[in-house]
């Protein structure tokens, strides 16, 4: 079974952010979408902690500390951009002016339930962040996650079983080895880099595929 890397499963989802777009990148490996948005195409990035028009990663040595992602990354900015109070942030986010967020996930329900914020267990450390103001907010949420755990259980799912972060609100589901489509409460097969087609993939995650 084949899959991509996490480099490019992040490049997989910067090959669909339309021009024009203004986009929030979710904590960890949703960040890495913006090494990868073509230089040509104009796309705003967002941080709900208080930037807009961040480029790509700083090289090495070039980290300005005071200069920072949601995820205490350092990022650079891009001409025009600028930085601000962090309620004046989730005002962007709460008054819908975010085209598309890409969060990453525990789980995806096909009716496009996410839940990113809390597995439910004991020990486990509730991390909410911005995600909920993002979920809610932005016009199409993207996610970008494995599509299996490290058991092999699917995270695309009929039913989530983890506290949700937002209803009904996932548009697609990047992964290592499909991109999906919800639609309508099913779940819609749009590239499969696996070799699986899509039976396969229907087996592998117990759920009904359809084409896209």
């Amino acid at each position: 079974m084949k899959r991509l890397d996490r480099e490019q499963m992040a490049a997989r989802v910067a090959r669909d952010i339309p021009e024009g777009s203004v986009v929030n990148l979710g904590i960890g490996l949703p960040t890495k979408v913006g090494n990868y948005l073509p230089p040509e195409r104009e796309i705003i990035l967002h941080s709900e902690n208080g930037v807009i028009g961040m480029g790509p990663a700083p090289e090495r040595g070039h980290e300005d500390p005071e200069l920072i992602n949601a995820g205490k990354q350092p990022v650079t900015l891009l001409p025009g951009g600028a930085f601000f109070h962090h309620a004046d942030s989730f005002a962007m986010m709460r008054g819908g002016h975010l085209d598309i967020c890409v969060l990453g996930a525990f789980q995806v329900s096909c009716t496009g339930d996410l839940a990113n914020w809390h597995t439910g267990a004991p020990d486990a450390i509730p991390a909410v962040g911005g995600a909920m103001d993002l979920a809610t907010g932005a016009k199409d949420v993207y996610v970008l996650m494995e599509l299996l755990t490290r058991d092999g259980q699917s995270k695309l799912v009929e039913r989530c079983s983890y506290p949700l972060t937002g209803v009904a609100c996932v548009t697609r589901v990047y992964t290592d080895l499909a991109v999906f489509a919800l639609r309508d409460g099913d779940v819609m097969l749009v590239e499969d880099f696996s070799g699986l087609g899509r039976q396969g993939l229907a087996d592998l995650i117990n759920l009904p595929v359809h084409e896209s």
